[in-house]
C-alpha cells in the first residue's frame, strides 16, 4: 500500500476554516496512525477534469492509498476503520453499532445542522429565513437532545471512542458560530472530551497549515 493521498484545499474563509471534511479523513488517519500525503488544490482546481475524474463533484476529499480511489468523506472514514482497532471494535456486534452511528451522524443530524449552517453563514437577513430559521433550530435542538440523552453518564457513544464518535464529533462542529452545543452540558464536554485528543489536535493543525500560509 502506497502512502495515502487525501486532497484539501489550499485556502477557504474563516468561517470554514476547522470544519471542511478532509479534517474527518486525516483525524482517522492519525488515529489509525497512518501518515499520509494532502493534495492541496484551489477551488478552481477542484472544478477541472483532471480533479473531477478524482472526485465528480468537484469537493473534497478525494482518497488514494494504492489499493481504492473513494471520495464522499463517511465512506473513506468507514475504509480506513476497518482496518484499524483504533476507531473500530473486532466484535460484529460492535463494529455494527459503529457503522450505524456513523451513518447516523451523515443521515439523521448533518443535514439539520448544515441547513442551519448555510442560513445563518449565507442568507443571513433575508426575508425567507424569519420563518425558516426557527423551524430549522428547534430539529436541531431535537437532535441534539437525542445525543446528549444517549451520551448520559458515557464518555463515548459505545464503550469506547470509534469512528462514530469521529463523524459526529465533526458534525458537531457545524454549530461551532452558534452557542447551542453548549447548551448541552454532556454534549459540550463529549465534544470537548473528543476534540482534546492528540490525533485530532494533529489533524486540526495539518489542516489550518496551509490556510495560515495562504493568509
Amino acid at each position: 500500500m502506497s502512502t495515502p493521498c487525501v486532497s484539501a484545499f489550499r485556502w477557504v474563509p474563516p468561517f470554514a476554516q476547522g470544519v471542511v471534511r478532509d479534517l474527518r479523513v486525516r483525524w482517522a488517519l492519525e488515529e489509525a496512525g497512518v501518515g499520509y500525503e494532502a493534495q492541496l488544490l484551489d477551488f478552481e482546481e477542484s472544478k477541472q477534469p483532471a480533479y473531477l475524474r478524482q472526485q465528480p463533484f468537484g469537493q473534497v476529499p478525494a482518497f488514494s492509498d494504492g489499493r481504492v480511489d473513494m471520495f464522499e468523506s463517511g465512506a473513506i472514514v468507514l475504509h480506513i476503520a476497518l482496518d484499524s482497532p483504533a476507531l473500530m471494535p473486532g466484535d460484529d456486534a460492535g463494529r455494527a453499532r459503529t457503522m450505524t452511528w456513523i451513518f447516523a451522524a451523515l443521515n439523521s443530524v448533518e443535514p439539520a445542522f448544515a441547513q442551519l449552517g448555510e442560513i445563518d453563514l449565507f442568507h443571513a437577513g433575508e426575508a425567507w429565513t424569519v420563518e425558516r430559521r426557527p423551524q430549522v433550530e428547534a430539529d436541531v435542538r431535537a437532535k441534539l437532545a437525542t445525543l446528549s440523552a444517549q451520551l448520559e453518564g458515557r464518555d463515548y457513544l459505545e464503550d469506547n471512542f470509534t469512528a462514530g464518535d469521529l463523524m459526529m464529533v465533526t458534525v458537531l462542529r457545524i454549530l461551532r458560530h452558534t452557542p447551542l452545543v453548549g447548551e448541552y452540558p454532556v454534549l459540550h464536554a463529549y465534544q470537548a472530551r473528543c476534540e482534546a485528543r492528540p490525533a485530532f489536535q494533529r489533524a486540526l493543525a495539518a489542516q489550518l497549515e496551509p490556510f495560515e500560509q495562504a493568509a
